[in-house]
C-alpha cells in the first residue's frame, strides 16, 4: 500500500510492535487519568451514590451543587466557602512568594555567577544546606519565634517563612543559568558604561528568561502545594491555605469524599492554567541554559 510515495510497512513483525506501543501507551494513559477522571466522577455524584454498595461508577444524576456552594456560599461554616477564602489565600500567598523569590534569587544568583567576593563558596553551600534541613527540624524553634513576634495566623509572616526554603532554591537553580552566559556579554556591557544592575536586568535576564520562567513555575508549585508549616502557623481563616482546608473535610466521624474532589479539581486549574500557558518556557528553560562559552 502507497499513499503520496510514503510505503506503508504492515509486516506481521511492524504490526505487533505497534500494537505493543499502543497498549501500553493505553494502559499508562488509563494510569495517568484514571485518577482524575474517577475524582472528576465524584465531585458530581450524590453523597448517596458515594456510599451505595456496589459501587456505582456511572450515577443515574449528577449534580454540580458542590461547585456552585464553592463559589456562592456565604456561610463562615461551610466547608465550601471555607475552601473558597483558603483558594484565595493560597494564590495570595504563592503569587508574593513567586514574585520576591524571583528578585531575591535572581539577584543573588548573579552575584554568585559572575561577582567575585570572599567566602562565595562558603555561602553557597551556607544557603544549599539550609534548603536541605527538614523542616521538622525547624518547627519548633521557628514556632516560637513566630509566637513572640505575634506572627502566627498571618499571611505576610508565612510568606516570609514560605521564601526561607524557596529562595535557596531559585539561588541554586539560577546561578548555573547565569553561569552559563557568556562573560563577553558583561564585558561588552562595562565597556559601554552600564553598571551591573543595567547589565542584568537589560543582557542577562532576557537570555535567561526561560530559566526564570521554569524556575518561577516550580516555585509556585511550591509554595502552592505546601502543607506542613501551614498546619503548624495558620488555625483561621485569615490565613489559613487550600492544602489545610483539604485535611479538613476528613471529619472524625464521616469523610466529605464529594468536597474533597471539587476541591481537588478546582485547586489543580490554577497551577495546570499557569503550566499550559507557559509550556513553552519550561521546555526552553529545562533544554538550555543561556549561551555558553
Amino acid at each position: 500500500m502507497k499513499q503520496r510515495g510514503r510505503r506503508w510497512d504492515f509486516s506481521p513483525g511492524k504490526r505487533g510492535r505497534t500494537i505493543l506501543y499502543m497498549s501500553l501507551g493505553l494502559l499508562l494513559a488509563i494510569g495517568v487519568l484514571g485518577p482524575v477522571l474517577w475524582m472528576f466522577m465524584t465531585s458530581i455524584m450524590r453523597s448517596v451514590d458515594l456510599t451505595a454498595k456496589p459501587l456505582k461508577l456511572i450515577p443515574e444524576t449528577v449534580t454540580f451543587e458542590r461547585f456552585r456552594q464553592v463559589f456562592l456560599s456565604d456561610n463562615g461554616s461551610d466547608p465550601a466557602y471555607v475552601f473558597r477564602i483558603a483558594l484565595i489565600n493560597s494564590f495570595i500567598i504563592a503569587a508574593a512568594v513567586t514574585l520576591l523569590s524571583l528578585i531575591v534569587g535572581c539577584l543573588s544568583a548573579y552575584s554568585f555567577a559572575h561577582v567575585r567576593f570572599r567566602g562565595k563558596n562558603g555561602l553557597m553551600l551556607t544557603i544549599l544546606f539550609t534548603y536541605m534541613l527538614p523542616p521538622a527540624a525547624l518547627i519548633i524553634p521557628l514556632y516560637r519565634i513566630y509566637n513572640q513576634f505575634g506572627w502566627l495566623d498571618k499571611r505576610g509572616p508565612l510568606i516570609i517563612l514560605y521564601l526561607s526554603f524557596i529562595v535557596p532554591f531559585i539561588i541554586w537553580v539560577m546561578q548555573d543559568f547565569f553561569g552559563s552566559i557568556s562573560k563577553s556579554f558583561e564585558e561588552a556591557a562595562q565597556v559601554d558604561g552600564a553598571t551591573r544592575l543595567q547589565t542584568l536586568f537589560y543582557i542577562f535576564m532576557p537570555i535567561a528568561r526561560p530559566g526564570a520562567i521554569a524556575t518561577g513555575i516550580l516555585a509556585f508549585l511550591m509554595s502552592w502545594d505546601e502543607f506542613f508549616y501551614s498546619l503548624i502557623f495558620t488555625s483561621s481563616l485569615s490565613a489559613k491555605t487550600m492544602p489545610v482546608a483539604i485535611a479538613e473535610f476528613n471529619g472524625k466521624f464521616t469523610i466529605d469524599y464529594g468536597m474533597i474532589s471539587v476541591a481537588g479539581i478546582l485547586g489543580s486549574l490554577i497551577p495546570v492554567s499557569i503550566t499550559v500557558i507557559f509550556q513553552k518556557y519550561i521546555v526552553m528553560g529545562m533544554t538550555a541554559g543561556g549561551v555558553k562559552e
